[in-house]
């Protein structure tokens, strides 16, 4: 996949609102014009004030609203970075490094059936694709289908605004009760195309299920990550070609993801 050769940002900015919309998932909007060149499928690092977290935390973009000049975030509390961002309020300064990493191919949609698939934190990313996808108008049909844990189904009015949306929570309480490939089951979806993002299980079920229907299928891997800028080689995923510099079986999530085509990794 072809990098990002985009200049990347550190700004200084401010928060403009953040709510709790489920638990301990937070939506922040920020003030930024790295809102007009963000692409659906990449990320920023949001830089925690306090000096004992000084490395960005990586976190996908949600929305963008080029018009107003603003990204949107939504994120979980993992650890002490995250719980630092989640008390931030309107008017916070904050910093942020930006746009990072490679997002969906959206030409890859063109004339075809597309699935859009979210497990927990990876479902945010859903929604600028899903956005993206209907202000190009060149998909013949986007359906979402997004994974909970339970029926705090977060982003889930946002994402009908934009696509079917077809829900599966671990406990049964909303939509069908599995995963996200028990809801293409359930309701006899099909798609010529699959975009994901979600933890690591869902993926490797993803690309099987692409491989077995031969269809094509892209994946946002979620990694911890250091810098974000492809310097301290902490987030590596394996591949099925040699990196043409490192002549190894390897590739920087931060660089040269967090998007690749399924059949690029070995996941």
């Amino acid at each position: 996949m072809e990098q990002n050769m985009e200049q990347k940002k550190k700004i200084k900015t401010k928060v403009l609102s953040q709510t709790e919309i489920a638990d301990g998932i937070y939506d922040m909007w920020i003030d930024t014009d790295l809102a007009e060149t963000a692409k659906a499928g990449q990320f920023i690092g949001v830089y925690p004030h306090n000096e004992s977290t000084l490395l960005p935390r990586p976190i996908s973009i949600c929305e963008a609203d080029r018009k107003k000049g603003r990204l949107r975030i939504v994120y979980r509390v993992a650890g002490k970075g995250t719980e630092e961002l989640s008390v931030y309020h309107a008017g916070r300064n904050i910093r942020i490094l930006g746009n990072l990493g490679n997002g969906f191919p959206l030409e890859a949609a063109e004339g075809k059936r597309v699935f859009l698939m979210g497990g927990g934190i990876g479902i945010p990313p859903m929604l600028q694709l899903a956005k993206s996808l209907k202000e190009e108008g060149k998909a013949k049909e986007v359906t979402v289908i997004a994974g909970y844990r339970n029926r705090q189904l977060f982003l889930k009015d946002d994402l009908e605004n934009y696509a079917k949306v077809y829900v599966a929570t671990e406990d049964g309480s909303a939509g069908t009760k599995g995963t996200v490939m028990d809801a293409i089951a359930q309701n006899g979806l099909g798609a010529d195309v699959i975009m994901a993002c979600g933890p690591m299980p869902m993926l490797r079920a993803v690309k099987r299920y692409a491989e077995k229907e031969g269809i094509a299928a892209y994946l946002s891997l979620e990694e911890r990550m250091a810098c974000g800028v492809g310097a301290c080689l902490g987030c590596v995923c394996k591949t099925v070609k040699k990196d043409a510099h490192s002549h190894v079986n390897n590739a920087r999530i931060c660089t040269d993801g967090p998007v690749f085509p399924a059949e690029d990794v070995d996941i």
